[in-house]
């Protein structure tokens, strides 16, 4: 299993409203290296929701429903979408103050790519936030 985290702006699309709508494609991404980890998920995997702009803070975890297809908002066939479905909201969001205070999540694509919108994250990262979380 991999893991990732995904960037969205809450008044844009929030964790709220992602479990209201049950699921969704992740569209819009127009970065290459973005689109090179969206390509790269497989179904389970396991996505931090992350709230950008307003809140920084990672507030949920969504799961891979389908693997990259072609992103239905353009014709242009370099870009893809992948279908992602709440998997647990957080008991505790985790910041993005707090993630940069931690020595351990120092190589986190979230600190050290900070404009990437679809990230790589370790299992050992993965584990940290989870503990940090309380879950």
């Amino acid at each position: 299993m991999n893991y990732w985290l995904v960037k969205s702006e809450p008044f844009k699309y929030s964790w709220e409203q992602f479990l209201k709508d049950k699921k969704t494609h992740w569209d819009g991404v127009r970065n290459y290296a973005a689109r090179n980890n969206l390509k790269a998920m497989e179904k389970g995997d396991k996505v931090f929701f992350y709230h950008s702009n307003e809140g920084l803070q990672i507030v949920g975890i969504a799961e891979v429903a389908k693997t990259a297809y072609q992103d239905p908002t353009t014709e242009d066939p370099n870009w893809v979408v992948v279908d992602l479905k709440p998997y647990k909201t957080l008991p505790t969001p985790v910041t993005l103050a707090q993630i940069k205070a931690e020595p351990k999540l120092a190589g986190m694509d979230l600190v050290k790519l900070s404009r990437l919108s679809v990230g790589r994250v370790t299992q050992a990262e993965y584990e940290h936030i989870m503990k940090m979380a309380g879950a």
